[in-house]
């Protein structure tokens, strides 16, 4: 699942006084956004054994022959360069994004697989806007979110209306942040 809540916006806050990792108390809002894997690990192994029975079936008919040792070069190429496009695929699609929503911090932090830190932002969420552009982005229904000198994208790897459902959901949370009470 692409979107995921750890953490509801109503209900009970936890009034121990527990302070997270950053000191700020309990998260009002915690979010962990992945893109959508279609392919899981078991049908990779039923992709690429599919790929090397079907291209082994006319392999059959020159079983033997001096033409076969010529060719197998070729068809264990063209497999590895199958496998290894589909494994590259499922590597850039590791990235994450967690947005946590205190009611004195936000904070965005983007994993991505092929650079080391992470990428942050953070800013005051009684001055952070939630911002849909829906023509003119880079991807429809563009979503960032604006605070402080900094405005960053948030989601863009999700589908349109997941974007529409985060940007609701982000503007429920700050808004509750805004209007205590």
């Amino acid at each position: 699942m692409p979107v995921r809540i750890e953490t509801q916006t109503e209900g009970p806050r936890d009034t121990t006084g527990a302070l997270s990792r950053d000191g700020h108390g309990a998260p009002r809002l915690r979010l962990l956004l992945t893109p959508h894997k279609s392919l899981t690990p078991e049908g990779f192994v039923w992709f690429i054994g599919a790929t090397a029975a079907l291209i082994a079936i006319p392999l059959l008919s020159i079983l033997g022959n001096p033409v076969f040792w010529f060719l197998l070069p070729f068809i264990l190429g063209a497999l590895w360069a199958i496998w290894a496009a589909l494994k590259r695929s499922w590597r850039d699609r590791e990235i994450r994004e967690e947005l946590v929503i205190w009611d004195d911090l936000v904070r965005l932090e983007r994993h991505e697989p092929r650079r080391g830190a992470p990428l942050d932002w953070e800013a005051n969420p009684y001055w952070v806007r939630v911002a849909l552009h829906t023509r003119g982005g880079p991807v429809e229904n563009y979503l960032t979110l604006q605070g402080g000198t900094r405005e960053v994208e948030i989601g863009a790897f999700l589908t349109p209306p997941e974007r529409l459902g985060l940007k609701d959901t982000l503007e429920r949370a700050l808004g509750a942040i805004r209007s205590p009470g």
